[in-house]
């Protein structure tokens, strides 16, 4: 997205700047069971994170966004739909079931 600005000379300059995606993650969380099929090993979680940009170069992260999907009934889950074992298992990379 282009942003015109004025300099000291009254000439215009462009300036590229917004947001783009960045690097996507998958985890599979193998003893988590889909609260709407209830099959187990079938959750992937998928996290994506989008920066801001200045001329196509990346300078910080502004957000990361989690999606679960389920493979067999292909049921997705946004963030506020996750179970107290789906949030365990994407913030440590294990389930609740196998620290127990």
């Amino acid at each position: 997205m282009p942003y015109y600005s004025k300099s000291i000379n009254n000439k215009e300059m462009i300036l590229f700047l917004g947001t783009k995606p960045g690097k996507t993650t998958s985890i599979l969380l193998q003893n988590v069971v889909c609260p709407y099929c209830e099959n187990k090993g079938t959750l992937t979680a998928t996290t994506s994170t989008t920066y801001f940009h200045l001329f196509w170069i990346s300078l910080f992260r502004v957000g990361n966004h989690t999606v679960i999907s389920c493979s067999h009934c292909k049921r997705t889950y946004y963030e506020d739909e996750f179970t107290e074992e789906m949030q365990h298992s994407v913030e440590t990379g294990t389930s609740l079931e196998q620290k127990n």
